[in-house]
């Protein structure tokens, strides 16, 4: 009798293992594929107006010659005017990458435009930090790095009076920030920390937004978890995310969705996630996504057409994988998941979308695979009839996701492998037996299934 029980033991360790393994690494190249997609996308700002830019919005290559006349008319041109339209008419030539490699080539040319950055002149300021706004765009680290004499001027402007112009400031720092290694290092050396933790009491969602979008370039460097991510955390911005993240009247999409980008930095380097919990974070996910699934109760299909899927598009989805995060290798964060009365609102998101429904069971899988504790606090309730009516989809991801779940469930809960079975479950499956990459595991869901 104990052989048996420990042969059973043995193998559902092993089944569960195998699940969790299978599902890790699928999450890891989701992972990677996200944070490489974030990683080349670099905010930029023009708003040219047509009249302005003379109908031609195509960049403009400039030759040595251009590039320095424009430089000497913009620092000693006749009256503030000329000056001025020298610049617009240097930063247009520097949205062409030719253009950048001519102008830091040059001796003095990046002296020249942080003279123009800091003279007393605001119209002169903003075109100089336009200028290095298209320098940060560049693809070039050799160009990022040509930047490093600006970086402490854009610091200290972050407290300006002028929103628009801390807005740029922010998202040419963010710029320069996930290009370099060296840009990074002085930042931190020049205080980045504080001088962004300063923004996030601003009232300006632009400036938020922008602060949200530096502060995730930021948090993604590879030395983040040591040398970034502890000062973070002991600074004020962690609670002022949150703040910003809570559903309500005053809650901004675009902002919201920035810093869920942060805390899923900050999460996955596991630096302190206790810490997070203690601020409240999984409740402020919770009261979000709860927020979210009323909103999904409350409309017909026109107004969830119309509401959700143009204007949410992200923020469901980003909060989602933050609880995956959060949830995955933390028993105490499942708990809590659990103690929130948060399962039955995450299983209204399912019909949402697929991209929804996979995070949902992803974030489920995680509390089930805890152990049969967990099971428990799911059995008996709508996870089986909301797991059947996801198997008459025809998305492979979702399907596959649900078949986890549903092993994971049958192993630690044998109830519901019976519950399965008197409802119809295996014709269920008969749908999606020619499907290949399901095979295996509708097979082994059905073994598991009638061996009960």
């Amino acid at each position: 009798m104990w052989s048996r029980r420990q042969s059973r033991l043995k193998t559902l360790a092993c089944g569960v293992e195998e699940l969790r393994c299978r599902r890790r690494e699928r999450e890891a190249a989701l992972r990677k594929a996200r944070r490489e997609q974030q990683l080349v996308s670099k905010r930029l700002l023009r708003e040219d107006a047509p009249e302005e830019a003379g109908g031609q919005s195509a960049a403009v290559l400039l030759g040595e010659a251009e590039v320095q006349q424009f430089l000497r008319l913009a620092q000693r041109g006749t009256d503030e005017k000329e000056r001025e339209k020298a610049l617009l008419s240097l930063r247009r030539g520097l949205q062409h990458p030719e253009t950048q490699q001519t102008f830091i080539r040059l001796e003095g040319s990046m002296r020249t435009l942080v003279g123009l950055l800091t003279s007393n002149r605001a119209l002169l300021q903003l075109e100089a930090a336009r200028c290095l706004h298209e320098l940060s765009h560049s693809e070039q680290p050799a160009v990022a790095e040509a930047c490093l004499p600006a970086t402490s001027y854009l610091l200290t402007y972050l407290s300006a009076h002028s929103s628009d112009f801390i807005e740029l400031c922010l998202y040419t720092l963010g710029n320069l920030i996930v290009e370099s290694k060296a840009v990074r290092k002085q930042l931190l050396a020049q205080g980045v920390v504080p001088a962004l933790a300063a923004c996030i009491q601003s009232p300006h969602v632009a400036v938020l937004e922008a602060l949200g979008y530096a502060l995730s370039q930021l948090l993604q460097a590879k030395e983040a978890p040591e040398k970034i991510i502890p000062s973070l955390l002991d600074s004020s911005l962690p609670q002022h995310m949150l703040r910003l993240m809570q559903p309500g009247p005053k809650l901004n999409l675009g902002v919201a969705v920035e810093f869920a980008w942060c805390l899923h930095y900050i999460i996955c380097s596991q630096v302190n996630n206790a810490m997070l919990l203690t601020l409240g974070a999984l409740s402020t996910l919770a009261m979000l996504l709860l927020d979210l699934a009323g909103a999904v109760q409350r409309m017909d299909d026109e107004g969830l057409e119309l509401f959700f899927l143009q204007k949410q598009p992200t923020l469901l989805p980003e909060g989602l994988w933050l609880l995956n995060n959060l949830t995955a290798n933390s028993p105490a964060f499942c708990t809590s998941l659990l103690s929130l009365d948060l399962i039955e609102p995450l299983l209204q998101l399912l019909p949402l979308s697929n991209v929804t429904s996979v995070l949902v069971l992803t974030v489920l899988c995680n509390v089930v695979e805890k152990g049969p504790a967990y099971c428990q606090r799911l059995w008996p309730g709508p996870l089986l009839s909301c797991l059947l009516k996801t198997l008459v989809l025809s998305d492979t991801e979702v399907v596959g996701q649900s078949l986890e779940l549903l092993q994971l469930l049958f192993l630690y809960q044998p109830e519901a492998a019976q519950a399965f079975l008197q409802q119809s479950g295996l014709q269920a499956l008969e749908k999606h037996q020619e499907e290949a990459q399901l095979q295996d595991r509708i097979l082994a869901l059905q073994q598991t299934a009638i061996r009960g």
